[in-house]
This record gives C-alpha cells, sequence and structure tokens, in this order.
C-alpha cells in the first residue's frame, strides 16, 4: 500500500507518527527488553516449578526472587505461568464434617482463637500417616500456632506405636521450662486420639504448670486448623516435591525436610517468609 500511497498520508490516517511507523518497522520481528525479560521470567520460573511442583505462583515468584533478587510483581508472574502451563501440582483439600462432642477431661479452651501474640503461647499435636517403600508410617508433629514453626517430629514404621507421642512431648515439656514463671502456661492442643486421650500421656505431664492441656471435639479438624491444613498440605509436598514414596532414609529425609520447611520454605500465611524468618522479624 506504500507503494501506491505516500507513507505520510497512511500516518495521517492511522494517526501514528511517522518516525513512529520508521522505528517499528526497524525493530520488527525483534523482541524488545519487556518481551526478553518475559521469557526468561517464564524459563526461571519453569525451573522452579520442576524442583517444586507443589508450588503455586506466589510461592514460585518468592523462590525466584530468592534465588536472583529480581522483583516482578505477583499478577506478572501468574500471566508467565499461565501461558507457559505451569499448574501447582497440589490437590484441594477440605470437607464439610459435623462437629462432634467436647473432651470432658480437656475441654477446647482455644475455640478457633489461633493467633497468638507470641511463640510458645499455643502449640498443636496430630499424628498423620503416608506410605514409603511399600511401608506404612505414623508421623507426629507439634507445630507452634504463632509462626507455624515445626518444634517436633518423630516417625515410626509401627502401627499403633505411642513413643513419637511421648518424644514430641518431651520437646515440649523442655521448652516449656525456658517459658518464665510469671508468664502464662503453654496451650498444648490436640485432637481426642487414644494416645493424647490416655492417662499415662497425662501422667507423664501433670506435674508441669507450664503446660494447659487443650482438646478438639470428637471427629472435629476445624477445631484444630492449624495442623490439619498442613498435614495435608505437607505431606502432598513431600510426595510431589521431595519423592516420599521412594525414600531410602525416612527419618533423614523428614529430618531435612523439617530444616527447610522451618528456615527456607516461603509460607502464604507468614507473607511468604520462613517460620523462623517471620519470628526474627517479629523480634523473638
Amino acid at each position: 500500500m506504500r507503494k501506491k500511497y505516500p507513507v505520510s498520508l497512511l500516518c495521517r490516517l492511522l494517526d501514528v507518527s511517522r518516525s513512529g511507523y520508521y522505528k517499528w518497522r526497524r525493530r520488527r520481528g525483534i523482541k524488545n527488553r519487556y518481551e526478553k525479560d518475559r521469557e526468561l521470567l517464564t524459563e526461571l520460573l519453569y525451573s522452579h516449578h520442576l524442583r517444586h511442583p507443589s508450588y503455586g505462583y506466589h510461592r514460585l515468584s518468592v523462590s525466584v526472587f530468592r534465588e536472583t533478587g529480581w522483583i516482578f510483581s505477583h499478577n506478572l508472574a501468574h500471566k508467565c505461568c499461565k501461558q507457559a502451563g505451569i499448574h501447582s501440582k497440589a490437590r484441594k483439600h477440605g470437607k464439610y464434617r459435623k462437629p462432634g462432642e467436647e473432651s470432658i477431661r480437656f475441654p477446647n479452651i482455644v475455640r478457633g482463637k489461633w493467633h497468638p501474640k507470641e511463640p510458645l503461647q499455643i502449640v498443636t499435636s496430630d499424628m498423620t500417616m503416608f506410605r514409603s517403600g511399600g511401608k506404612q508410617y505414623e508421623w507426629t508433629l507439634l507445630i507452634d500456632a504463632f509462626n507455624n514453626e515445626i518444634l517436633a517430629h518423630k516417625v515410626s514404621d509401627k502401627p499403633g506405636d505411642n513413643r513419637p507421642y511421648y518424644h514430641v512431648l518431651e520437646e515440649l515439656l523442655q521448652l516449656s521450662k525456658l517459658k518464665k514463671e510469671k508468664t502464662a502456661p503453654i496451650v498444648f492442643h490436640s485432637d481426642q486420639g487414644a494416645v493424647y486421650s490416655s492417662r499415662a500421656f497425662y501422667k507423664a505431664h501433670e506435674q508441669y504448670t507450664t503446660l494447659q492441656r487443650s482438646m478438639s471435639r470428637v471427629g472435629t479438624p476445624t477445631d484444630n486448623p492449624v495442623i490439619e491444613a498442613l498435614n495435608g498440605w505437607i505431606k502432598e509436598e513431600l510426595m510431589t516435591d521431595f519423592d516420599l514414596a521412594h525414600a531410602k532414609n525416612v527419618q533423614k529425609l523428614l529430618d531435612d525436610y523439617v530444616f527447610y520447611y522451618n528456615y527456607w520454605r516461603p509460607a502464604a500465611a507468614l507473607q511468604y517468609k520462613s517460620p523462623v524468618q517471620f519470628k526474627l522479624e517479629q523480634g523473638f
């Protein structure tokens, strides 16, 4: 068309400058800085996705920033992930259950107030099961509700083994000794599992005034949302990103994961900081 009509006339009709037209012609087929940056960012997001398939675009953004120092918006990361077909491989969880009855020995004193102001105000414990190498394992965790830090953990390949429960209790009792005498006791929340409800477990800590027991209602995981939510996502991450199903040394893999989780894993609930980083930045 420019052979038939003057370029200046066409530019006026299209409401573009003549210099702008020639500039476009010169760089046609050559990617500009923004397009190159977007391609590079997509490559980085994809490489981190291969390492952590369970990560969504928010956590992938934090992971790339930590490695490169590159500051970009989550919105841009979302667009890059969508265009490249990068999706989290973690499954969605959540199913409503009707609340059960409260424990006679230890009532639920937390009652949904899961926002402590400092560490070791509310801690929670639970056991979760998984399979690895054809064997079933029972993994008991102790979590600080302040920053979701894993304070203690223990795994066993013997069904019904109660030693992991007492291991995390002993760790908690040691932590409780560090609390000042005038501060409120640590609220230790759990479900009404057989070990947590047993007389032997109660006798193991009844002399400790620095500990106050609290229990969820029967069959009501929503009474303990902190650890119930983490149990699902942690196992999903262990299976997807750390190949727990084929681990040669389950205990070592879990130890390594707990270190990674506490010191490096960006948590959405903590503004994408690790539990230890969040605690330190809060002055504890």
